[in-house]
């Protein structure tokens, strides 16, 4: 399988800068050139899904359509177990306009209270779309606890109090290469480019640290 029209070029439905230049930083083995939202003149639209998936195929078809080129979109956040599944979708709107994340981690164990269920897990869902309707649909999550206080300043979201499963550092304390590595937005796209390129990024890396 490959991008098959505009194989050269791909738009990520985004207009966040930082969004965008990590997808392009995920997708650069493919040798695939990669347009923002705003390069490539499309809309936002409004993110009305149930699910992380619903939301990514919103905005990945919405994209390919006005483009006229594969688009690729990403919904992701933060799920907990004992709020049955919350923040999830809303992940960003619980930091409100000014993106105040510390709120929105205080809101999180606030509403966990006493609870002894701190478990949790961040969740990425990808969709990549064509401007002829097709639909592809991928999904990583890495499973973790809440903690508190905060922890760490190398992250952000809700990485300071997010301590993934297997490891005695949150997020926001992680080395930022372990973090990529390991994330659920990096296991997504290793899905994605195993499906669609044919690549394995383990041994992407592998043969690139030996050359």
């Amino acid at each position: 399988m490959s991008l098959g029209i505009g194989a050269d070029r791909l738009v990520i439905a985004s207009h966040n800068p930082g969004k965008v230049r990590e997808i392009g930083e995920l997708v650069a083995p493919c040798g695939v050139t990669v347009l923002s939202a705003a390069d490539a003149g499309v809309s936002e639209p409004e993110e009305t899904g149930a699910s992380f998936a619903q939301n990514a195929a919103l905005k990945a078809r919405s994209a390919a359509a006005e483009a006229g080129l594969p688009a690729l979109a990403d919904d992701s956040g933060l799920s907990v177990t004992a709020l049955e599944g919350r923040p999830g979708i809303y992940s960003a709107r619980w930091a409100g306009p000014d993106k105040d994340f510390r709120a929105a981690m205080a809101r999180v164990v606030d509403e966990l209270g006493d609870s002894a269920d701190r478990s949790a897990a961040f969740v990425c869902a990808l969709c990549l779309a064509w401007p002829d309707g097709t639909v592809r649909h991928y999904q990583g999550s890495v499973a973790g606890t809440i903690i508190w206080p905060p922890r760490g300043d190398k992250g952000f979201g809700y990485d300071p109090i997010f301590l993934p499963d297997g490891y005695a550092v949150s997020f926001a304390e992680m080395d930022p290469a372990e973090k990529h590595r390991i994330s659920h937005r990096a296991r997504a796209f290793a899905e994605l480019v195993a499906d669609v390129f044919g690549i394995d990024p383990a041994r992407e890396r592998d043969t690139g640290s030996k050359s």
